[in-house]
């Protein structure tokens, strides 16, 4: 199975210099592509290949296009074969319609080729921006590494690449484990074990008070710079920005370690099934009084985290109809109601008698499912 090895680069000033030229030529090139399918499309004409579109860039190179030589020829390949591949996935179904990457909002990032891709014990060789300091032995030598990327995540240059590795064998039991997320807890599973929601913890809130007090401070600055129509971006508005994306950047580092240590805990059980139902994020993201604490809650990257690593240890994976009733049956007699309000955080079943949590109800119930 391969997966992703994410490890901090330690540039120099002109290095980080040259890994910004990346960025930009990567986003102009991926810009490029969908301005050329769009304007094909518009015109009549059938989805143009990225093997046409790069011949037209090697031509462009040599006159228009002669900045692009100062970077890595893989850089701008790359490029186009994403805007292809995005405009593949949108009319497939699979996505949304590529939209134009923003030099402001657009996550800095770019590809380096596999092959050009060399690792000593404590440093790194990108292509046209040469060696980089990592951390000792962070990633393996000798060994082939998939789709490599450079990128900043608001604070720090870092490299992620995949890599080969063996599934481990488990000996598991025959336990199957219901798991039900929600917004009260992150998940409530049926062995009954339970994960907090980390957006009400003590630290998590100070930083989200934190962040609003500087978002309004920031706006303030804007209204009070304001040249007629036009909004003036001063020093200390750049400075309060950097403060926003990094409080930002920090929120979402602790609630993606958070998912990671739930699904671990899980997964270390070691149960012979995993069951969870299929949510309707964009359905739940819809009501305004729920969407930002659905948002916050990160549920499917909890669910991906699960799947990936259910898979890497041999565990199956089973994910429930969005319409299985497992919040309605009774876990008792299987009773089911006809209607449950959301308000309803007890389970009282009026066949049985049955007093339940209403979350661990509907875990007991999943962990049941057979299909």
């Amino acid at each position: 199975m391969i997966l992703g090895k994410k490890v901090s680069l330690y540039p120099t000033e002109k290095q980080e210099q040259k890994l910004w030229q990346s960025v930009g030529t990567a986003r102009f090139i991926y810009n490029w592509t969908l301005a050329k399918q769009e304007g094909n499309y518009k015109n009549g004409g059938k989805f143009i290949s990225d093997n046409d579109l790069r011949k037209e860039i090697t031509i462009l190179k040599q006159d228009d296009l002669n900045w692009l030589n100062g970077v890595s020829n893989n850089v701008a390949k790359q490029a186009v074969k994403d805007g292809c591949e995005a405009y593949k996935k949108f009319f497939k179904g699979l996505s949304d319609r590529p939209r134009f990457k923003s030099r402001r909002k657009a996550k800095p990032s770019f590809y380096n080729d596999t092959s050009k891709l060399k690792v000593k014990e404590s440093s790194v060789l990108i292509e046209k921006v040469g060696w980089m300091d990592i951390k000792k032995d962070s990633i393996p030598m000798n060994c082939k590494y998939t789709n490599p990327r450079i990128g900043l995540d608001g604070k720090y240059w870092f490299i992620s690449v995949g890599l080969e590795k063996e599934n481990p064998t488990l000996e598991l039991t025959k336990e199957s484990i219901g798991i039900d997320v929600g917004i009260k807890d992150l998940a409530i599973c049926s062995n009954g074990m339970t994960y907090k929601n980390i957006n009400k913890t003590k630290a998590v809130k100070k930083l989200k008070k934190t962040l609003k007090r500087k978002q309004r401070q920031c706006s303030n600055k804007y209204e009070k710079n304001k040249k007629g129509k036009e909004f003036v971006k001063t020093k200390n508005i750049a400075k309060l920005e950097k403060q926003v994306r990094l409080l930002h950047r920090r929120l979402a580092n602790i609630r993606v370690n958070h998912l990671h240590q739930a699904t671990k805990k899980i997964v270390k059980t070691k149960p012979s099934r995993v069951v969870m139902e299929t949510l309707n994020i964009k359905g739940m993201m819809k009501n305004k009084h729920l969407s930002k604490a659905v948002a916050e809650q990160c549920l499917y990257e909890f669910k991906r985290q699960r799947q990936y690593k259910c898979e890497f240890y041999g565990i199956e994976f089973v994910e429930v109809d969005k319409w299985y009733p497992s919040s309605k049956t009774c876990s008792g007699c299987g009773n089911v109601k006809a209607k449950l309000s959301l308000s309803e955080r007890t389970y009282i079943c009026e066949n049985c008698g049955c007093i339940i949590d209403r979350d661990y109800n509907a875990s007991i119930n999943l962990s049941r499912y057979s299909e």
